[in-house]
Order: structure tokens, then sequence, then C-alpha cells
């Protein structure tokens, strides 16, 4: 249901999470922030193609096939192998993390989508070079017809200079539109700041809204008018894996089919009544319930997600 201005473009790394267990064992399964979105929208009907860089290799075929087969389309640069994360866990199941990463979008040109409703960015491949510029260029001219989204997904593993990441990050905030981080995204930000002060500090460089996820303490959405708040909704958490990606593209599914997509919104999207950004939290928060109630980046379907809407199937 995606409109004429074309598809939801979502930028960045897709990978392979592998998990060494302190018996020898080792679970592998497609990831990355951005993929997981693309993932998520596919899953919830929208028209998705995810612009990413895989290895012509095994992992890549398995990641292509996670995406396609929920209906993304993929639009890879040939990369000499498919990224990975290896998570090496201890007799406790305390985790250090390795991550090899081969991040560019050289030689991508005319395959790339013409335009998009919604275009978004995030997380690694937004500040890892050399692609973070790639990603910024390409946003920027999607940026005159499209609206953007971002959520940084900060991992500090691969960001030891924190304030090199603060300066980039906020370029992203100033170029988008609406933008997601987590309660823990902006605390390695701004140590010991109130999340939703910080918030609403990034509202002065330009985005329409602001959402900030506190886990179990719901989610908080920003403007210059409102300070809009959806508590969490109460399931029996398996893991957190995928969930804020989940809410990210939840919210981008709510914006499509509000009919806020297109530059032309952008001035609109600034004065978003309370009620509609209520809405728009709300079947986030329920998407990301969905998904933590089962193990793994497993976010719902359409039908799942319109289930859940139903006052017997949850509870805030």
């Amino acid at each position: 249901m995606t409109p004429a201005g074309g598809p939801v473009l979502v930028v960045g790394e897709a990978l392979v999470d592998v998990v060494r267990r302190a018996d020898g064992s080792v679970d592998e399964s497609p990831g990355g922030s951005p993929a997981n979105v693309a993932l998520a929208l596919g899953r919830l009907g929208q028209e998705v193609a995810l612009v990413t860089r895989l290895g012509a290799d095994e992992h890549g075929e398995r990641v292509r096939g996670w995406l396609r087969g929920s209906g993304v389309e993929v639009v890879a640069s040939v990369g000499a192998r498919t990224a990975t994360a290896t998570a090496s866990l201890d007799a406790s199941g305390s985790a250090t993390y390795e991550f090899d990463l081969d991040w560019s979008l050289a030689g991508m040109g005319s395959e790339l989508p013409a335009s998009a409703s919604i275009v978004h960015a995030g997380s690694i491949a937004a500040l890892l070079d050399p692609g973070a510029s790639d990603v910024a260029r390409l946003v920027r001219a999607m940026r005159e017809t499209a609206l953007v989204t971002y959520d940084p997904n900060v991992r500090p593993a691969l960001l030891p200079d924190r304030e090199d990441a603060r300066g980039r990050i906020e370029e992203w905030v100033a170029l988008a539109d609406v933008v997601k981080a987590s309660e823990e995204d902006l605390e390695w930000l701004y140590p010991g700041a109130d999340p939703v002060e910080a918030a609403a500090a990034w509202l002065a460089a330009g985005p329409a809204v602001v959402v900030v996820t506190l886990g179990g303490g719901g989610a908080v959405a920003v403007t210059r008018a409102d300070a809009v708040r959806v508590a969490a909704v109460r399931v029996d958490v398996v893991d957190t894996v995928g969930a804020g990606d989940t809410f990210m593209a939840a919210l981008i599914d709510g914006l499509v089919r509000s009919g806020r997509v297109g530059a032309g919104e952008r001035a609109a999207l600034s004065e978003v009544g309370a009620e509609e950004l209520e809405q728009l939290l709300a079947s986030a928060a329920r998407a990301a319930a969905i998904t933590v109630s089962r193990s793994g980046a497993d976010p719902p379907s359409r039908a799942e997600l319109d289930k859940s809407a139903s006052p017997r199937s949850v509870a805030f």
C-alpha cells in the first residue's frame, strides 16, 4: 500500500550474526539493524527496498533469501565478503564482540530506486567510513522528494571516539524528519543527561518528531508542541533482539498508513497532533512486544499486529 511516490527505501548494513557459545556450539542468523527494519516493513505489508552491501558468498545468499522471503527488494553492491558480527560467550553468558565489516556502496548507480516515499538510514552504515559518505549522499538526494527517518542505534564497540560519533549523529539528526533513539543510545552520547531533555534538544536541529524508547518504561515522542507517552506492552520477554528495529519499522509503517510520506508532508508533520502520535507509538509498542515475546529478530506480520490491537490481545 505504498503510495505512488515510491517504496520505503532503507539504506544500511545487512550481516550475519554469529554466536559462539562456551560449549563450542555456533549459531548463525541474518541481521543488521537496517536489514531488520526492512524485514519488519516487508512483513507489515509495505513495499520496501534495502540498499546494502553483500558478498557473493554463502552468507550473502542466506541474507538475500531471508529478506526476499518477507517481500524485501534487495539492492546490493558486491563486496569481498558478507559482514559478520561475532559474539563469543563465556561460561557465565557474558559476551565479547568482534565485527568484520566491509561497508561501502561503491559502484552503485542505475540500479538504485529512482524515488521513495520515505528513506530510512541509521546504525553502523551511517557512521562507518567509507560507506557512511555514500549513505549521506544518497539520503540527501532522496530528501528532495522523500521524508527521512533515522535511528542511530549506537554500537559503542565500533565507536571509540564518543565526541566524533556525537557530532556525526547530530548531523544525521539535522537531516531527518523523524528520529528514533533508545534510552541507552542517549545515555552513551550524553552521559547523565535526561533522555527526554536530550530528545527535546535534538528538535532544535530540525526534526519534526523525536521518539525515545525506554524499554520497560514505554516510549515518548517529543515535538515542539507536545511530549506524548505510551506504556510498554506487558509480555513474557524471551529476548530483546530486534525490538528497537521492529519499533522503528512500525513507526514508518504508521507514517505511510496515515499518509505522512513525501517531502510535501515535511511542514505538516511538524504540526502532528498528540492523538496521532499516540496511535503511532502504541502500534510500534505492540509490534516490539510481539518481537520480544519470541526468540531472535522475528517481527510480526500485518495480521499479527492488527490482531494485537484488540483490547483482549494486549495490556498496557
